[in-house]
């Protein structure tokens, strides 16, 4: 990169997964590089439209909202191949020499740590899911995001006559991914209209979290730069499947799959889906998360386990070395951070105590009646988490008690407007 960099962007993940951050000029980065800079601690206790929130213990108005230190992780430090003259690193959240507990990036960091302990390192990878369409982000905004035009007209799930008519996109997508050091596997069309899934490579958890925040981001801004705009939204259209973002996990002990070993593998899965519910904030992190979870909509509605069945919400996949859990619970809207720290400490607890997964389906899980439900509302899953001993237990009261009040938030504000579903169903009839 010797020459070629003027600019340097410091960038950290939010409470909603979204990267925030300075650029700084590359002489004075190099200067010092593993300083960093320092942002306001707002940053954790503002909503999506940037309004510092109150009632958080974090950070308010009666304490100043001071600085936190952005700190380089110098082993994400990438040159963007879509931005001019641009590298790009993530920093994690430190007070001090304190890491900011509450920071996503620190989350994860705990758990991985937690599973260090244990002997294990855990390997994983998302499957994202995304609507493209041929309105500009701008103009999509002009028009509150009604009446777009998808870049598919029909369902089109491995169609490869439709993926050429986006390859325009798509393409850029892979070239400028794999061209900044994020590993690409494949696109491939989806089963609605204009929605595609896009697939890289897998490594240790931490580092997917950051290459899952690097593809969103990377994705936006060059459908932006080509007059497109994309959406990573659960659920964009009613009349639409919902988009994933299937997560697929493993634990190794040195070079080997310790999920190998059914014991193992199967207490993991025990603790996995033992703490499901009550953490499932961690996987489906805003109201629109819950309008995916419908019957034959390939996401699923209650809990199963099952090898190679997609109406379960965990699905079995590989043997030997190769065998993962595959978590088809989240949407695209999730915080990766955060979901695969819920999937660590629901696993490595599974392993401590010994949990039994249930038996494994035999069929159609939507069909089949006598399955414990997943939480269907946000509000719904974030009682559940507050009230849970066991995320407490394992990711702190001061984690819990400002992510609640974060969801908590969400949903007041959801509850406050009114919408055009109501519009429609009232104004004359009602």
């Amino acid at each position: 990169m010797a020459g070629t960099i003027d600019t340097v962007i410091c960038a950290f993940p939010d409470l909603y997964g979204r990267l925030m951050g300075k650029r700084l000029d590359a002489r004075f980065f190099l200067e010092d590089p593993g300083h960093g800079t320092h942002a306001c601690d707002y940053l954790f206790t503002v909503d999506m439209e940037m309004e510092p929130i109150d009632g958080y213990g974090f950070a308010s108005w009666a304490q100043g909202y001071g600085d936190v230190h952005l700190v380089p992780d110098l082993t994400t430090l990438r040159q963007c191949s879509w931005l001019d003259r641009t590298a790009l690193v993530l920093c994690d959240a430190a007070v001090g020499h304190d890491p900011v507990r509450v920071a996503p990036r620190s989350l994860l960091a705990a758990q991985v740590e937690r599973a260090a302990e244990h002997g294990y390192t855990a390997k994983a990878a998302s499957e994202l899911e995304y609507f493209l369409y041929r309105d500009a982000f701008t103009d999509a905004a002009g028009r509150d995001y009604r009446d777009l035009t998808p870049a598919g007209w029909y369902v089109e799930d491995y169609h490869l006559l439709q993926a050429t008519r986006t390859e325009d996109l798509n393409g850029a997508f892979r070239r400028h991914l794999a061209a900044s050091g994020i590993p690409v596997e494949s696109t491939k069309g989806e089963w609605g209209r204009g929605q595609h899934e896009l697939n890289i490579a897998y490594c240790d958890v931490a580092g997917m979290a950051d290459r899952h925040v690097l593809l969103k981001h990377a994705c936006k801004e060059v459908a932006d730069q080509l007059g497109a705009s994309v959406t990573f939204m659960a659920k964009p259209d009613t009349a639409e499947a919902g988009s994933s973002s299937h997560l697929h996990l493993s634990l190794w002990r040195q070079d080997v799959n310790v999920f190998a070993s059914d014991e193992t593998f199967r207490h993991f899965l025990g603790g996995w889906m033992a703490h499901a519910a009550e953490l499932m904030v961690c996987w489906a992190p805003t109201i629109n998360s819950y309008k995916r979870y419908q019957d034959q909509s390939w996401a699923p509605t209650a809990l199963a386990w099952s090898p190679d069945n997609r109406t379960a919400g965990f699905r079995i996949i590989g043997e030997g070395p190769s065998k993962r859990i595959e978590c088809r619970i989240p949407g695209a809207d999730v915080n990766p951070y955060l979901a695969y720290a819920g999937a660590l400490a629901a696993g490595l607890d599974g392993i401590d105590r010994g949990t039994e997964p249930p038996d494994p389906l035999d069929g159609d899980a939507y069909s089949t009646s006598d399955l414990p439900p997943l939480p269907r509302t946000l509000r719904d899953a974030v009682e559940a988490f507050e009230s849970s001993a066991f995320a407490r237990s394992a990711l702190g009261d001061d984690v819990v008690d400002h992510y609640a009040h974060f969801f908590r938030t969400e949903v007041a504000q959801y509850d406050a407007v009114v919408t055009d579903w109501e519009r429609r169903r009232y104004f004359e009839r009602i």
